[in-house]
């Protein structure tokens, strides 16, 4: 058997598959079942900012309801049960997450606000997760925004996060900047000890009977491992920062892709829902017996062997590809 430990964040992982944010890790019985199936690590349910406010707003309504009109008969009123508002739901998950599993939890974070993420990043980290991924999912709608300042403020809201809290921090970014490569090396300036590669952007659609917008949930595909595998193998060796492939994730040899060209880890959430927490063997025994086969005898000896500047041709990561694609295209449909 060969050796499928790898480093993450500075974390010591038993191995590079790690079941990323979605409604298996927010459930103790299911996070259980994907540490037993192999996880070498889980990421919990973001924790949305305006989603916290919200809830607060909604319970201040709740309580104060009323309390103009009639004040004399209020003591006559029973009292509210105690309910979990804010952050409490995510923090005693992290905490109890830590108390059942050995292996490491990894808090996420989504913030609207320079205040909110510090504070609530400092509450999860309190809370005991060992490492923090922030998940920065925004939309760059506003006609004033231009691409420095989004990056930089991004670059700023890392450094203020990072510096703040005293566990690693990762970041799991979306692929549509104008320098990616540029803007990968400002974060791990910044304080980034990962970067996930990358956040799905879930489109709204549009309802015509109802004319309204939609949201819509379609999971991933083996089709979608591309577009982070190619940044995965450009960046490997570039940046000195740990590498999570997240996106495509679904059969053992994208796992064993994910790794060839650089990641430290692959992140997995669409194959897990549709074949359960123990598809997570499947892909640990795939990846092994491929290691085996193809006589390495760990994943360390695989990771990055095919990043862009280990490939006898650095150009095919590039616009080469592009060029090739169009040729074979034309070849297979005239």
């Amino acid at each position: 058997m060969s050796d499928l430990a790898t480093d993450y964040l500075g974390l010591a992982l038993h191995g590079p598959v790690v079941a990323s944010a979605g409604p298996l890790t927010g459930r103790l019985d299911t996070l259980r079942r994907l540490e037993d199936a192999g996880a070498a690590a889980v990421v919990l349910p973001s924790l949305f900012e305006e989603e916290i406010v919200g809830e607060a707003f909604a319970l201040d309504a709740l309580h104060r309801q009323g309390a103009d009109v009639f004040a004399e008969a209020q003591s006559y009123l029973p009292e509210l049960p105690d309910t979990e508002a804010g952050p409490d739901h995510h923090l005693r998950l992290v905490a109890e997450a830590k108390a059942s599993l050995a292996i490491p939890v990894i808090a996420s974070l989504n913030g609207t606000t320079t205040g909110g993420w510090l504070e609530y990043a400092g509450l999860l980290a309190e809370a005991g997760a060992d490492a923090l991924e922030l998940n920065v999912y925004l939309v760059a709608a506003d006609l004033s925004d231009t691409a420095a300042s989004v990056e930089s403020n991004i670059v700023d809201l890392v450094h203020a996060v990072a510096t703040a809290v005293d566990i690693p921090v990762a970041v799991k970014l979306s692929p549509y900047f104008t320098s990616f490569t540029n803007l990968a090396d400002r974060l791990e300036g910044a304080g980034a000890m990962g970067l996930v590669l990358f956040n799905r952007f879930y489109q709204p659609d549009i309802d015509l009977d109802a004319l309204d917008v939609a949201p819509t949930l379609e999971l991933s595909t083996p089709a979608d491992l591309r577009l982070p595998l190619r940044w995965t193998g450009i960046l490997r060796g570039r940046i000195g920062c740990s590498l999570a492939l997240s996106g495509g994730v679904h059969g053992p040899l994208d796992v064993v892709k994910a790794v060839i060209a650089g990641a430290d880890v692959a992140m997995s959430t669409s194959a897990l829902l549709r074949h359960g927490p123990e598809h997570l063997r499947t892909l640990l025994a795939g990846l092994d017996r491929w290691l085996d086969e193809h006589e390495y005898d760990s994943v360390g000896e695989l990771r990055g062997a095919m990043s862009q500047h280990r490939v006898a041709d650095p150009d095919a990561y590039e616009r080469a590809n592009y060029v090739r694609v169009l040729r074979w295209a034309t070849t297979r449909y005239r």
